[in-house]
């Protein structure tokens, strides 16, 4: 543990962050398996809610440093291309 009051104030602020970003992380994964799951069981309506919820989480996440944009930018459009796909064979 630092000594210094300022560091010791940024051990709990990076502990308050670390935190934050797991728990934004972990709903984007979340978020990610709705639609999914929703694809396989070729509920496609719910897909497409789920996919615009899903969508929102990851700009978000963009936004706020926590994805790179060419990331984001990856996952939203795989996961539109598999909602497309599920949509045309349905």
């Amino acid at each position: 543990m630092a000594n210094i009051k300022s560091s010791k104030k940024r051990v709990l602020q990076t502990a308050k962050r670390q935190l934050r970003n797991q728990a934004r992380k972990s709903s984007i994964k979340t978020a990610v398996k709705r639609v999914v799951a929703a694809i396989e069981s070729s509920d496609i309506d719910a897909a497409k809610s789920l996919l615009i919820a899903a969508e929102s989480k990851i700009a978000r996440a963009k936004g706020k440093g926590l994805l790179h944009g060419n990331t984001a930018a990856r996952k939203i459009s795989k996961l539109a291309q598999k909602v497309a796909a599920a949509s045309r064979t349905a």
